[in-house]
């Protein structure tokens, strides 16, 4: 991840997920008197699950298996040091989240597992993500340090809604934020990979300048609106898409129902022609 391309990996699967949760959760909400909805949105999970999954093994399989990483081996030939630790806890980040792909799967798949073990599954995939990187940053310097540790609040902030929903299911505000916090992350991602990578090769920041400091804060304030922005524009555009299919199924049902009173008047002078 020491570079440009291995922030905009976690950049894109948290931005992707979030955008899909902006849109997602406001229709579930807004079609939950929809009875025929819900196996849908079962089907949904499941297969939100699998798209998690397979994006945390290709997380995984880039750590370890791009032509300078560990290729599984921990340890050195000789056993004298360690092999690309920065690779390994990207990995065993991406492991996590694997795990709580698989548990999506099975819980929407089968009874047999309790509701809320996918959120608790998920929330301690978040804590981990941001446990390893509260570690991950020591002896940097401050700009570096700074920026992730700014990334640390939406990460642990994800990490405590998430948990809250394991006893609060479908509760629409906590989904709604969750989804923000996603959108942050993945926006905040490809921020540090600018920042301390930049793809266009010019001259890099100053790591040591606190202007630098306090202007990565204003704009991670500017993301996280952003964020919020795109939640509104998102729930808004699913109000008008359920409004304009409940007219339509207004329309039909109207049209369905006047049919139906022709046949019955043209059934009714059929018969009294015969009398």
């Amino acid at each position: 991840m020491a570079n440009f391309k291995g922030h905009a990996l976690p950049g894109s699967f948290f931005l992707l997920f979030g955008l899909w949760w902006s849109a997602k959760y406001p229709l579930k909400f807004l079609m939950k008197k929809n009875k025929s909805s819900r196996l849908c949105f079962e089907r949904v999970e499941i297969a939100e699950g699998i798209v998690k999954t397979v994006f945390a093994l290709v997380g995984i399989l880039a750590e370890q298996f791009v032509p300078d990483g560990p290729h599984l081996h921990l340890l050195s030939e000789d056993g004298g040091s360690w092999v690309k630790l920065m690779n390994w806890q990207h990995s065993t980040m991406y492991l996590f989240f694997t795990m709580s792909g698989i548990v999506d799967i099975l819980t929407h798949s089968t009874r047999r597992i309790p509701i809320g073990f996918d959120r608790l599954l998920l929330s301690l995939a978040v804590f981990n993500e941001g446990f390893l990187f509260y570690f991950h940053v020591q002896n940097r310097p401050p700009l570096d340090q700074h920026i992730h540790s700014l990334l640390l609040t939406a990460i642990f902030g994800g990490s405590l809604v998430i948990m809250l929903e394991v006893f609060l299911r479908d509760n629409i505000i906590l989904e709604l934020f969750r989804a923000s916090l996603a959108i942050l992350q993945g926006t905040w991602f490809w921020q540090i990979g600018f920042v301390l990578y930049p793809p266009s090769g010019g001259p890099k920041w100053n790591e040591t300048d606190h202007g630098n400091i306090m202007f990565t804060t204003m704009c991670f304030c500017w993301h996280f609106a952003i964020a919020l922005t795109i939640l509104v524009i998102s729930y808004t555009l699913m109000y008008w898409l359920v409004q304009l299919k409940s007219k339509r199924s207004g329309v039909m049902e109207l049209g369905q129902l006047k049919s139906s009173e022709r046949n019955s008047q043209v059934h009714l002078l059929h018969s009294s022609d015969e009398d």
